[in-house]
């Protein structure tokens, strides 16, 4: 009989193992990466844009873009495109990153050849209709301004400002940024980001020759869009802000963000550096989560991060917590961190961390969606598989004294930029 008082035995995951995608090229020389995977007859195709011709004046161009490009042609309404997408049981959606803009189309391969038309048709064709756009001004205006009485995201924004500045890292957006959206504006960004040469393409999920052929046969073609633009580029310097207070007396709770700019993926210490991450606050055992919610009972939760851009990296610790206990929450983060640069990480503790990141990892690789969202991760980094193999060694290999030596090496609390938004 199984004895359910003792648990069961645990053991570090030996083998992780990844799906290479096939790179292969369209007729007009836009890159395909397939990992072809899994048994059902449906697709997801990732058309992904370099943001471009950054203007700190119109640092909504990109944004209204990505938002309004399925919201009509010239001869198909925002509605026509929703109905004939719905029509074949497809999905688009859009996202807008600070250094990319993806258009991601989930369908059954049946309806590839009538549902890429209609693709082809959004990414040469969007007209950003004056009504749609006036929509989403009023729309995005009172979201802005709901979130703007929010205690974290006015922590986020202030931190990001103060981090990277007026750059879409961490461009300062007001209500006021809306009145100055234009329809020729878009029109102008959509013709120099949303071009062939500026477009890779993603696909997963079972999809082989014939998915192919199709594929370039709508997609290959020319495309109409061919203005000149810049590919983003920024650097920055570590500029010590100190501490942001924005007070709001009435506050309940304060939001804290603090941290620094930091080292991003293709740094040869970033592995080490995301355990040491995961082991302060990455994960819900971390020692963060252990004083400041377990012990002292200040919030809810406290996270710490560590972030890589295509031209930056930065860390950050983030909480929200008892106006009243805001300094003490402060004092007790700065502890956790001297800990970490003044004291061995014990064995037990170091193994737990070890086994959750590396069934952390094990556990994202549940599907081919997401097998291309692993491949997408280095490949914008300029790395190769070979960086999870060095991740994974470094799980499994990482000492006590590395983990102190990365702690005195990138958390330097004198050099942290610390807001708070509430209550000190």
């Amino acid at each position: 009989m199984l004895n359910r008082t003792l648990a069961p035995e645990s053991k570090l995951v030996d083998e992780i193992s990844f799906i290479e995608p096939l790179k292969q090229v369209l007729d007009n020389g836009i890159p395909v990466f397939t990992i072809n995977a899994g048994k059902q007859e449906l697709v997801r195709i990732e058309f992904i844009f370099e943001n471009v011709n950054w203007n700190a004046s119109k640092p909504l161009d990109a944004i209204a873009v990505s938002h309004l490009i399925n919201n009509g042609t010239s001869t198909l309404s925002a509605k026509e495109i929703a109905d004939k997408v719905d029509y074949y049981g497809a999905f688009l959606q859009t996202e807008y990153g600070a250094d990319q803009t993806c258009i991601k189309l989930y369908t059954l391969n049946k309806h590839l050849n009538s549902v890429l038309p209609i693709l082809r048709s959004i990414l040469n064709d969007s007209v950003f209709p004056e009504q749609e756009l006036a929509i989403f001004i009023q729309n995005q205006k009172q979201s802005l301004q709901v979130s703007l009485q929010k205690n974290d995201f006015l922590a986020r924004k202030h931190f990001a400002n103060a981090l990277f500045g007026d750059t879409p890292y961490g461009s300062n957006i007001q209500p006021s940024h809306y009145e100055t959206i234009k329809r020729t504006d878009l029109l102008d960004y959509f013709k120099a980001a949303y071009k062939a040469e500026n477009c890779t393409i993603f696909v997963a999920g079972k999809f082989e020759e014939p998915e192919f052929n199709i594929l370039n046969n709508i997609i290959g073609k020319g495309w109409d869009n061919n203005e000149p633009a810049g590919i983003n580029k920024f650097e920055f310097t570590a500029v010590h802000k100190g501490e942001i207070l924005v007070e709001r007396p009435d506050a309940i709770q304060s939001a804290i963000r603090m941290g620094s700019l930091s080292i991003t993926r293709s740094h040869p210490d970033f592995p080490g550096f995301q355990v040491l991450n995961c082991l302060l606050g990455g994960y819900f055992g971390s020692r963060l989560m252990a004083n400041i919610r377990e012990d002292k009972g200040y919030t809810y939760g406290i996270g710490s991060a560590v972030a890589s851009l295509k031209d930056a990296g930065y860390f950050f610790i983030a909480t929200e917590v008892g106006a009243e206990v805001c300094s003490s929450a402060l004092t007790e983060i700065e502890k956790e961190i001297s800990i970490l640069k003044d004291e061995l990480v014990q064995d037990g503790e170091l193994a737990l961390v070890r086994n959750y990141m590396l069934g952390a990892m094990l556990g994202s690789l549940e599907n081919a969606f997401s097998h291309a969202d692993k491949f997408k991760n280095v490949y914008f980094s300029g790395l190769d598989y070979s960086y999870y193999e060095n991740y994974i060694k470094t799980v499994k290999t990482i000492t006590a004294t590395d983990l102190k030596d990365l702690a005195n090496k990138y958390l330097n609390t004198d050099n942290f930029t610390k807001v708070v938004v509430g209550k000190k």
